[in-house]
């Protein structure tokens, strides 16, 4: 009789498809070993050799931390050196994660903060950049992203990308800044309509435009501090 194999499996319950179906915390403590070992033996699948491993240690995930290396690979057949070592390191990359202390995200204030953000990144340029950072509700940033790169005078951000990226990240808000390479402070009529667009669009989805700064040299142009965002 054949045995079988985790490729005979329905493909919503083979681990790795369970994954990209699911979620990875869908998966129980045998399939996410199995994703690590990869493969059983002439016997088992690599499944049913995880049951066996975590069986041993009544599926306590803190007891099979303790097992050694040599603990593995000489009590469990098809469980050889690399196996034993990327469940070994799997395990003490999540002991490290639990003893790593979150980090920190930025809350933007002020438009100061916004300029702190940003200036790193392009008070040098000799082109304009147009970049956004995602807020969370505590106006904490989520992520940075660089939507757009231009000539010399001017840059285009696409609304569509902006907004798609908010919503991948469930943010609550954002700030825009982009630089004038030419040194002039004062924005276009080209930036104000392109940040009434983005405001307009972001409200519909219930998203503050927290601010659009303009960077030129060491100084900065703040939509918010001039009363301009509604």
């Amino acid at each position: 009789m054949k045995k079988l194999t985790i490729k005979d499996w329905a493909e919503d319950d083979r681990p790795r498809e369970k994954v990209l179906l699911r979620g990875i915390t869908s998966l129980s403590n045998a399939e996410l070993l199995a994703i690590l070992i990869g493969s059983g033996n002439n016997d088992e699948s690599a499944i049913q050799l995880s049951q066996r491993i975590l069986n041993t240690v009544n599926n306590n995930l803190y007891a099979l931390g303790k097992l050694s290396l040599s603990d593995q690979t000489t009590g469990f057949k098809g469980i050889g050196v690399a196996k034993g070592v990327t469940i070994l390191a799997a395990l003490e990359l999540g002991r490290r994660r639990r003893e790593a202390e979150p980090a920190v995200r930025l809350q933007i204030t002020c438009s100061r903060d916004v300029y702190d953000l940003f200036f790193p990144l392009l008070a040098d340029l000799p082109h304009e950049e147009f970049w956004v950072a995602y807020l969370n509700r505590s106006n904490r940033v989520i992520d940075k992203v660089k939507l757009s790169q231009g000539g010399v005078s001017e840059t285009v951000a696409d609304i569509k990308i902006l907004l798609k990226g908010a919503l991948n990240l469930l943010a609550s808000g954002m700030v825009l800044c982009h630089n004038h390479p030419s040194g002039t402070l004062r924005p276009s009529s080209a930036d104000d309509q392109l940040t009434r667009r983005i405001q307009q669009a972001a409200k519909l989805l219930d998203i503050q435009v927290v601010d659009h700064l303009i960077l030129a040299e060491n100084r900065y142009y703040s939509y918010a501090d001039e009363g301009r965002l509604h």
